[in-house]
């Protein structure tokens, strides 16, 4: 299964129709041209907040539609402290994860490290696990751009700071527990919170 998000929206592509869940539109794959035009019309219909396309060969249609987009790749880190807490940052407003573009020749736990340094002013994190990618699209310059963002569980264990890195966009940085993450929904993009549930709270 991959589910892709279009900032709050999203499409998600399985196997069989997911109908445990309520979607805009289900579209069982079986033309090219069809999926592109799904994919065309989701981008401008804003209206519509989420799309099942379905079919038996899951890889051969996640393979079909990543080739409608520039794909680009990215990396970002889940802080957690010694103390239990998670580090969560804001940036345009909403809460998010540290994360930046993977750049020529790096790997993505380089990217990973560096970027919560570079966003979030610490140092001495280290990695713990890969956890589950996310995919997000965006469009500039009239390009459709795919993003995969890996992801990875950090530890750390020196000062939690709270001063924001405004060079870089942060408007704020909290330490949060998990009973307070269920709480950050309406401030939080839907593929953070996907993450949070899955890593975090595990909940489906």
């Amino acid at each position: 299964m991959y589910k892709v998000h279009f900032e709050n929206r999203f499409i998600l592509i399985s196997s069989e129709p997911d109908r445990l869940q309520k979607y805009g539109l289900f579209h069982k794959f079986h033309a090219t041209v069809a999926l592109y035009k799904i994919i065309s019309d989701f981008q401008s219909d804003t209206s519509l907040q989420s799309v099942n396309v379905y079919g038996p060969d899951i890889e051969h249609i996640w393979k079909i539609f990543r080739i409608y987009f520039t794909e680009v790749g990215a990396a970002g880190g889940l802080v957690r402290h010694t103390s239990g807490r998670y580090l969560f940052i804001e940036k345009k407003g909403k809460l998010d994860l540290p994360k930046g573009h993977i750049e020529p020749g790096e790997m993505p736990e380089t990217c990973a490290i560096r970027e919560v340094t570079e966003e979030c002013g610490i140092s001495g994190h280290e990695i713990v696990k890969e956890l589950q990618p996310s995919y997000h699209t965006y469009t500039w310059e009239g390009i459709s751009y795919l993003k995969k963002t890996y992801w990875y569980l950090m530890r750390y264990d020196r000062t939690m700071l709270i001063e924001p890195q405004t060079g870089e966009g942060i408007t704020r940085v909290e330490w949060l527990l998990p009973d307070e993450l269920s709480k950050i929904k309406s401030s939080a993009w839907l593929s953070l919170m996907d993450l949070i549930n899955i890593s975090v709270l595990k909940t489906p």
